[in-house]
């Protein structure tokens, strides 16, 4: 199935809309689908006119995770699917980190389920705007799978033992408590889901980028590293950011009492 098939972009002035199209089955991260959202993330990288990117999807489900009907299909190979498995989990785990890498900040635009690799990828987001009555779940270990490699993303955006809970009962949460454990950072009527997520993204699109894009490398760093190397590498950042010109112009003119003259507004 051609990429175009399952990935639509839409272009709202600065902020880049990449709609999954693939509802019949519930936008599944398939080996097809993951390579389109991966094509369409590295088109993103240096494309100076996208400041921010939204993920969302067409259909009852943002996602339902991999495609398990692919999946069990490569039983048939030779080596029982297992090289197929390999591929996939290392292809998705590639796409995962590219939004992390991505320069511009990625939200994520949920409604319906977001189920095993569906939840991993609205954890790997960098912000996520959830429809009121969205469920989110990592339940692989209902059918004897444990969401190891959705684990991963999960682990790093809520609380640990919240996720073990998740991934060891397979019970599904709603979108409240996705916003209180911080899976999700706002909760909007079904019906104002694309206009409210639209209004976050030309809010952080109104900043100025180099900042944004400098702060998103600094942010996802800091978080690895020892509070004192945390410090370190934020105070350089800080001193990079500062040597700016534009920056420069937005301390003068929060000084002055004006909006910046930036170049690109």
């Amino acid at each position: 199935m051609a990429n175009d098939d399952l990935l639509r972009r839409e272009d709202h002035g600065a902020v880049a809309r990449l709609v999954m199209t693939s509802p019949r089955n519930f936008n599944a991260l398939s080996t097809e689908m993951v390579a389109a959202l991966r094509q369409a993330l590295d088109g993103i990288v240096t494309d100076p006119a996208v400041r921010v990117v939204v993920l969302a999807a067409e259909g009852k489900a943002f996602s339902a995770g991999h495609d398990l009907r692919q999946m069990q299909a490569a039983r048939a190979d030779a080596d029982g699917g297992r090289a197929a498995y390999e591929t996939l989990f290392a292809d998705c785990a590639e796409m995962m980190q590219a939004i992390r890498a991505l320069p511009q900040p990625v939200i994520a635009e949920v409604q319906g389920i977001a189920t095993a690799a569906g939840c991993q990828l609205v954890a790997s987001c960098d912000l996520a705007v959830a429809a009121e009555g969205t469920r989110f779940g990592v339940n692989g270990v209902d059918i004897g799978l444990f969401c190891s490699t959705p684990m991963v993303a999960l682990t790093r955006a809520i609380p640990p033992k919240a996720a073990f809970e998740m991934l060891t009962t397979g019970e599904f949460i709603p979108a409240d408590r996705a916003r209180e454990l911080g899976l999700v950072n706002r909760v909007v009527p079904a019906d104002r889901l694309t206009e409210e997520t639209l209004a976050l993204a030309r809010t952080i699109a109104a900043k100025l980028p180099a900042a944004v894009q400098m702060g998103k490398r600094a942010f996802h760093r800091q978080t690895g590293l020892a509070t004192p190397e945390a410090y370190a590498a934020a105070g350089a950042t800080m001193c990079e950011n500062l040597m700016l010109p534009d920056t420069a112009e937005g301390l003068s003119a929060f000084l002055d009492k004006r909006p910046p003259a930036w170049a690109d507004r």
